[in-house]
């Protein structure tokens, strides 16, 4: 059978019982202790048998600890038990067994190659963790286990190969192939019935002789027999059809019995297969399908190039594109689509915002704002007023020339431009989800750093080919005008080779399409940039949104807000917690009890 964590208040102690806080008053089945929980160290078994109020199991598993699986086992009504928080629990797709030990006919002939016997040197529970891993099972606390050794309620079984030398290939004592686990119930809550459970069968997939599963399986059988313990239990995946085979041919029989266990990463794969698809969508909306996957609710992918999906809980579902969806209304999305409506609305409550002309054309009636702006502040950012990812836009225009050439090249994207004061300054993205700051990253434009061989050109290349493998093909710098721009501008050509360990700065926007890189900075925003953040995403009315400001100084209040994105990235700000938040907003049903 399998295994659980430890309670908040009640920690569990190696080798004994934890009693978790109760939901009821009443008393458990006669004869037992009440509401015990053993600490495995891999997790945690919850006697579900133990506790008179679901309520309290129910509490348990929720102080279940990250990393680890806790199993409860021996619920009664356990449909009641997962009905009580659906989103949170799940009934095990597992067969419980069970082994008579009064009918048990010890097998004469050993398994040979194989020696049987208790764990004797805390090195040998280190290459049982070893075999966890190999077989893909939660490893566990060495410590733990190691304590829960030295006691009669615990049996650690080790499963040595006589074909090899004694001595490990590590020197970590004798070579270990195999282990499996027993818990005496008697000993753990004063069970009437007599039990005894087995856990976390594994061998060794490469090294061990055949025979070792069962030669452990009937050793554990044997000791227990000897206890005069009635019988022996197990659970074992329901697709688990060698191990099945064994446990029959060893006179196993099947009960009622289920596990219950938690929805957690662990666990995922038992309650919410991986949609088709799944593998084909960006990092945007895997991060959102695996969140929603994590809960239990159902992904479909519905257009993997467009990072599409569906999200269903029960009857309603929502449909998602990364980190749009459809609560983001057609409205919302037109502000922010606009620069020139996120920039009115924006300043007509007060927050502020760059001064800004449009450039209908290039004629001298159309640029006559734009040259007069140029003139009083001596440096403009000129840009579509309908865009994303950077496309189009130029940084640090302080000529005329520059400025016809900068128009001309945004025209191409959208036949509105806007030309904007240009501050110095941070680039920094505020993630708003729900009018609630999630996150907050600084964005610094690609740079390449100077080998002293290779030529500048060849530097992006790589660091191109870099940020595309770490991005998922998200971020690449390009090659372009704009890039030969910012070079030319630091006295080099693409040719050149830059010194080494110089650091060229090789676009002038931090977007991260175009190589940017970011930075967390949540826990140093100031108080007012977040207000402005909060009070922006309910001016445009926008329930997911990426705010992106100017900031001369992170750790002060001046900011400008340069625009408003209904699509922002959430897999760039790991590890902070943007899918579970944009979750919480589509299905708050969901929401994850603190």
């Amino acid at each position: 059978m399998a295994a659980t964590s430890s309670p908040r208040r009640h920690r569990a102690v190696a080798g004994q019982r934890v009693r978790p806080r109760s939901g009821g008053s009443g008393h458990p089945r006669h004869g037992t202790d009440p509401d015990v929980v053993l600490d495995m160290g891999w997790g945690r078994l919850v006697f579900g048998n133990t506790f008179v109020d679901p309520s309290g199991v129910l509490e348990a598993l929720r102080d279940e600890a990250s990393g680890k699986r806790d199993i409860a086992c021996y619920v009664p009504d356990p449909q009641v038990l997962v009905g009580t928080s659906p989103h949170e629990l799940f009934v095990d797709p597992s067969y419980t067994y069970r082994l008579d030990l009064h009918s048990y006919r010890q097998r004469r002939d050993a398994v040979r190659d194989v020696e049987v016997r208790t764990v004797q040197a805390r090195e040998e529970l280190e290459q049982v963790n070893r075999i966890y891993a190999k077989a893909r099972m939660v490893e566990a606390d060495v410590d733990t286990m190691w304590a829960n050794q030295r006691t009669r309620t615990f049996t650690h079984l080790v499963a040595l190969d006589r074909r090899v030398s004694s001595t490990s290939e590590d020197g970590e004592g004798p070579r270990v192939v195999g282990t499996v686990t027993g818990v005496d119930h008697a000993l753990a809550f004063g069970d009437p019935e007599g039990g005894a459970s087995m856990w976390c069968l594994a061998v060794d997939p490469d090294n061990a002789p055949p025979g070792t599963g069962e030669a452990l399986v009937r050793r554990l059988a044997e000791r227990y027999a000897a206890r005069g313990r009635a019988h022996l239990d197990l659970s074992v995946l329901h697709s688990n059809t060698g191990a099945i085979a064994l446990y029959r041919k060893l006179g196993f029989t099947p009960t009622s019995a289920v596990c219950v266990k938690r929805k957690n990463p662990i666990n995922q794969a038992l309650y919410s297969p991986t949609p088709a698809g799944l593998d084909d969508v960006n990092p945007y909306a895997r991060i959102i399908a695996d969140e929603a996957l994590r809960r239990g609710l159902r992904v479909e992918v519905t257009d993997a190039a467009f990072g599409e999906l569906r999200i269903s809980s029960g009857a309603r579902s929502v449909l998602t594109r990364e980190s749009l969806s459809e609560l983001t209304s057609a409205v919302a999305m037109s502000r922010c689509d606009d620069k020139r409506v996120t920039s009115r609305l924006l300043a007509g409550a007060g927050l502020a915002v760059p001064r800004a002309v449009q450039a209908p054309g290039t004629d001298d009636d159309d640029l006559r704002a734009a040259r007069a702006l140029l003139a009083e502040v001596g440096d403009v950012v000129v840009k579509p007023a309908r865009g994303e990812q950077g496309r189009g836009i130029t940084v640090g225009v302080t000529t005329d020339e520059a400025l016809v050439t900068a128009v001309q090249r945004a025209l191409t994207f959208c036949p509105d431009v806007i030309v904007e004061e240009r501050f110095e300054g941070d680039d920094l993205r505020v993630v708003v989800i729900d009018h609630e700051v999630v996150a907050a990253a600084v964005r610094r434009p690609a740079q390449v750093v100077g080998t002293g061989r290779d030529s500048i050109a060849e530097l992006v290349r790589r660091h191109s080919r870099r940020r595309a493998q770490a991005t998922g093909g998200e971020s690449t710098i390009p090659l372009d005008e704009t890039t030969e721009a910012v070079v030319a501008d630091a006295g080099y050509r693409m040719a050149d080779i830059l010194p080494r360990g110089e650091v060229l700065a090789v676009r002038r926007t931090a977007n991260l399409h175009t190589g940017g890189t970011i930075d967390d900075v949540t826990d140093r925003l100031h108080p007012v940039i977040a207000e402005a953040a909060r009070q922006a995403s309910r001016v445009i009315g926008i329930p997911v949104t990426g705010l992106d400001f100017l900031v001369p100084d992170l750790e002060g209040d001046q900011y400008v807000i340069i625009e408003a994105n209904e699509r922002p990235g959430l897999a760039n700000h790991e590890p902070q917690p943007t899918a579970e938040r944009f979750v919480d907003l589509l299905f708050p049903e969901t929401r994850r009890s603190a």
